[in-house]
């Protein structure tokens, strides 16, 4: 029943984040902030992640190449296709949730416990659309970009691993990566980040500004905004795999 509640909650609050308004100069300048807190702060672990991600799906590859039927340059294509179909969209925005997720739930948990949301409403401002409705614009622009950068630095990172490791020279590595490519696949690997971003922005925002109590209780909520973003990613994303490859 709880459950049920919360998505009837869940929902309403959109609809207040997506109402009109009343500064759009004041918004402007929030998504701006937003976008280096989002975006460009989450460049080092995105970075780190990919190109390590990228080597280990080249070494198991390699690794479980068993048959001489295989030519080499399979090694590059499976990286690219695991890469971009997969890893890159689902993986990265699993990390995000727990990084942004948490962050986001914390800050406007903090905020209600606090009372400056009491005191923005008691102003006349639409607290919701002030505090949400930037991140989730800001998502929209810097999550596909973060998954653009993070698919090259695994490429990358796989290319490396599998030079060094002496299971593939590059020009067959690169020779896999162009082997019957469609850029469908880099679409598709988009159009489930827009999904990914609004769940994590949304879910995060709903479970911080619906916070009761203290400091623990906004602990409590940075947790469950994590553990139910990152279920709402892997649903989301078997939908959208059954809909867009099945």
């Amino acid at each position: 029943m709880g459950m049920i509640n919360n998505i009837g909650k869940y929902f309403i609050m959109l609809r207040y984040v997506f109402s009109r308004p009343e500064k759009f100069k004041i918004y402007k300048n929030r998504i701006f902030d937003e976008i280096e807190i989002i975006g460009l702060n989450s460049i080092p672990i995105v970075s780190l992640l990919s190109v390590f991600m990228g080597a280990v799906i080249t070494l198991q590859t390699a690794a479980n190449m068993d048959t001489p039927l295989l030519p080499v340059e399979t090694i590059g294509f499976i990286t690219r296709q695991s890469t971009i179909l997969e890893f890159s969209p689902t993986i990265i925005s699993l990390i995000l949730a727990g990084k942004i997720g948490s962050n986001i739930a914390s800050e406007i948990g903090t905020m209600r416990v606090t009372e400056q949301i009491d005191a923005l409403e008691i102003m006349g401002v639409n607290s919701l659309g002030f505090l949400v409705l930037p991140k989730i614009i800001a998502s929209f622009l810097s999550f596909p970009i973060l998954i653009i950068y993070s698919m090259m630095l695994s490429l990358v990172g796989g290319l490396l691993a599998g030079i060094q490791s002496g299971l593939c020279s590059q020009s067959d590595y690169v020779k896999g990566l162009r082997y019957y490519f469609h850029a469908s696949d880099v679409t598709y690997g988009l159009v489930k980040t827009f999904f990914f971003a609004f769940l994590i922005t949304t879910i995060s925002s709903f479970y911080g500004y619906y916070v009761k109590g203290g400091a623990l209780d906004v602990g409590a909520s940075s947790t469950k905004a994590v553990v139910y973003s990152s279920i709402a990613i892997l649903l989301t994303n078997f939908v959208l795999t059954q809909i867009m490859l099945v």
